[in-house]
């Protein structure tokens, strides 16, 4: 299995606050977004001109992040260039709130990039459907990757691949150090410290309890139901039991998880309502909140505009609950666009993105962004480290919903994220929660029918 090890500190707090205008994902894979307003003018089709000698192929990849431009074009991209000379690449990141759409409308027109950057299980298998993503089965490299890791990109029988695995996030609690120690708190192991930090926190006065709004609906599920329910329902056992239909969403294991979730309500700030994921972001960062449940994809953010000392601490367990699980989500691939001109560079372009050099590199120019290859790389990020260190301790499990669950209407994430807002802002209990996810489940999910 995947492993990484420690190597140094490599933290770089304290960066100019006009940092915070980066735009940052603020939506690790939720399954809504806004349309761009004219997705065909974003990019211009791929640059096939030669290179200054005539040789040289240009390939265009396609991502939704944005916050990366900088790695890929002072680390990534001369790395592989410096091997291919003959190939040349051009990182073209949209907005992740319009990466979809916009990246459809291109794939349509004809106009997209020539390597794609996929989303993980349904988006992805869209687009492969539509033929848009050309089938990769033979290519060398794969056979770094384990079932868990290639499942996110094949279809749903398992019967073709179609990206390269890339990077996998992992959830968890970011929390001010400095708070803590003030407080004087422990960090929490299960889920009644958990609500007992909560309520230390909301005694004491000095600081928010919990960064957390309901402005945007997707961090219901996405930051909170998956972070701590997998040590509800069991993980991936739990997960393929309700993609099999052998689990209900009223099962006692989901109803519980969505019971704890509502005892957080008390400790949200005020007006949480009104308080989006930025807002979050922002609040925990100024240091006025003591706690944001999120995910290592804020690593970077936070090393560069916190101003406080920023830790991290895993999902906590139910009492009594020696086995501990993780959402360690497959949340990055890489893909060929089937319409591309240069198949044979996009394919030499994949094989490298397969192997060990690859995930090393991208490890440690995004940390947070972890790989998903069975190969040990080193990565020099204290908070990268500690969040990567569970999987020694916990298993691992994908996003409960975002597998088969979104590709029918209504989107079964959509429903839960949309439900669980209104059992904090209108006080829709816990079991009706349950059921109302399950009715919609059962309109148009044969399994469960």
């Amino acid at each position: 299995m995947r492993r990484t090890r420690t190597l140094a500190l490599c933290m770089t707090l304290g960066l100019l606050v006009a940092a915070c205008q980066t735009e940052v994902e603020e939506d690790p894979g939720a399954m809504t977004e806004e349309e761009p307003e004219d997705a065909e003018d974003t990019e211009d089709a791929p640059d096939d001109e030669a290179a200054e000698d005539g040789d040289a192929v240009t390939l265009s990849i396609e991502s939704w992040r944005s916050d990366d431009v900088a790695q890929w074009e002072e680390e990534i991209i001369p790395a592989f260039e410096d091997e291919h000379p003959d190939i040349q690449l051009e990182f073209n990141p949209t907005a992740p709130t319009e990466y979809d759409g916009a990246l459809s409308s291109r794939l349509e027109g004809g106009t997209a990039g020539d390597i794609i950057t996929c989303r993980s299980f349904d988006r992805s298998r869209d687009l492969h459907e539509r033929g848009f993503l050309e089938e990769i089965d033979d290519l060398d490299g794969l056979e770094n990757f384990d079932e868990f890791a290639l499942q996110a990109w094949q279809t749903s029988e398992g019967d073709a691949q179609f990206c390269v695995p890339l990077a996998a996030v992992i959830h968890g609690n970011y929390y001010n150090a400095e708070a803590f120690d003030e407080v004087g708190l422990e960090i929490p192991e299960t889920n009644d410290e958990f609500l007992d930090v909560l309520e230390q926190l909301q005694e004491d006065g000095t600081y928010t309890p919990l960064a957390w709004g309901t402005a945007d609906d997707w961090i219901a599920t996405s930051t909170a139901f998956d972070l701590f329910g997998p040590n509800f329902w069991d993980g991936e056992d739990g997960r393929q039991a309700l993609l099999a239909g052998d689990k209900p969403y009223t099962d006692d294991d989901f109803v519980q998880a969505w019971e704890f979730l509502d005892q957080w309500q008390p400790y949200f700030p005020d007006g949480y309502e009104s308080v989006s994921y930025e807002d979050t972001q922002q609040l925990f960062a100024l240091g006025q909140a003591a706690i944001m449940p999120a995910g290592s994809w804020e690593i970077s953010l936070f090393e560069d505009i916190a101003e406080v000392e920023v830790d991290v601490f895993r999902p906590t367990t139910p009492e009594g609950q020696d086995q501990c699980y993780i959402n360690d989500h497959p949340d990055m691939g890489l893909g060929m666009n089937a319409d591309t001109d240069h198949p044979e560079e996009v394919e030499t372009f994949l094989e490298w993105a397969a192997g060990q050099e690859f995930g090393e590199l991208y490890a440690n120019a995004v940390p947070g962004f972890f790989p998903l290859g069975d190969y040990e790389v080193d990565v020099d990020n204290e908070l990268a480290n500690e969040f990567v260190s569970w999987r020694d301790e916990c298993e691992s499990t994908a996003r409960l919903n975002f597998e088969d669950l979104t590709a029918g209407d209504p989107s079964i994430e959509e429903e839960a994220s949309r439900l669980t807002v209104q059992m904090w802002n209108q006080d829709l209990p816990p079991e009706e929660v349950a059921e109302e996810v399950q009715q919609a489940l059962e309109s148009w999910y044969e399994p469960h029918q």
